[in-house]
């Protein structure tokens, strides 16, 4: 099945606990695509960069099925940059530089080729952007599914209402959620937020795992993969997004229970994303090395008992 990302193709500059790098290859887009790349042949993404991006990565994304005809190229303008500086518990991190640059006044413009797509996943942008994007598809996707961030809950919130009622799985943090919810417990934050609009929930807990919740409050909960090292976090959560949606894509299959496989799979991703800076150790994985590290988190969670031992 078709996917189409909507999201950001930028620049960063991390520092972490384990070292820090230059200007490196970033963004959410740049993170769902290539993590749903490998799931998915029939792949589109929406996004703008400036004159300043590099056109081999641009070569990189088609080399991975992925179309990039809707990636608006502006002259004489720079690509959206971010740094940041994580601290030693790796959850934290300051933000040392924004620039928005082409992001500012982004117009996402839907190329003709790519109405009818069956996905759609919004990375972490504007909710007004998001919802444009929504609009100006001619046939509702099978599904939709959004990101967001607390910033946007600070300065967009009634855009942000708007769009959320129009997607059918929102995918936040627990912190999110529960700035989201006013609620601290998040059974009654996932409880709240469904009321919003979304018909599934995916609240984040980074080291700790991931909460699937539905309408009915049917809840799964996938662990989090323990990892030798982690050297760098960023990107991660739009590598599980781009995990989830690309298995979603690949298996046409948007039950409970086959969502519950998307999360295990966006999940194994991420855990790939965090080991190495940027982007690096997304771009070679093999199907052994991912089929393998699923397996982990089955392994890391299934277990037999007698009902005598109880």
């Amino acid at each position: 099945m078709s996917l189409l990302t909507v999201g950001s193709v930028a620049f960063d500059a991390i520092e972490t606990p384990f070292g820090k790098t230059d200007k490196i290859i970033g963004g959410a887009g740049t993170y769902i695509a290539l993590a749903s790349s490998y799931f998915t042949e029939d792949q589109k993404i929406v996004s703008v960069v400036g004159e300043d991006f590099p056109q081999t990565t641009l070569d990189d994304l088609k080399n991975r099925n992925v179309d990039i005809e809707g990636i608006q190229i502006k002259k004489g303008e720079k690509t959206f940059f971010w740094s940041g500086k994580y601290h030693n518990d790796m959850n934290s991190r300051d933000t040392l530089v924004t620039e928005l640059n082409v992001l500012e006044n982004f117009d996402p413009i839907i190329p003709e080729s790519y109405q009818g797509v069956d996905y759609l996943i919004l990375g972490n942008l504007a909710p007004s952007v998001q919802r444009q994007v929504i609009e100006r598809l001619e046939t509702r996707p099978k599904l939709i599914a959004m990101d967001t961030m607390n910033f946007w809950m600070d300065i967009a919130w009634d855009d942000l209402m708007k769009t959320v009622k129009m997607v059918d799985v929102l995918i936040i943090n627990d912190e999110e959620a529960r700035q989201m919810s006013k609620e601290y417990s998040l059974v009654r934050a996932a409880r709240k937020i469904m009321d919003m609009g979304p018909r599934y929930l995916i609240i984040k807990k980074g080291e700790h795992g991931a909460l699937l919740f539905d309408q009915k409050m049917n809840t799964f909960f996938a662990p989090a993969l323990p990892l030798e090292e982690v050297f760098d976090p960023t990107g991660a959560g739009d590598t599980f997004a781009g995990g989830f949606v690309g298995f979603l894509a690949k298996t046409d299959d948007i039950s409970f229970e086959n969502m519950k496989r998307a999360v295990i799979t966006g999940s194994a991703m991420a855990s790939f994303c965090v080991e190495k800076f940027g982007t690096e150790r997304l771009e070679n994985l093999s199907q052994e090395e991912i089929y393998n590290r699923i397996m982990e988190f089955v392994d890391l969670a299934q277990f037999d008992i007698k009902r005598e031992l109880i």
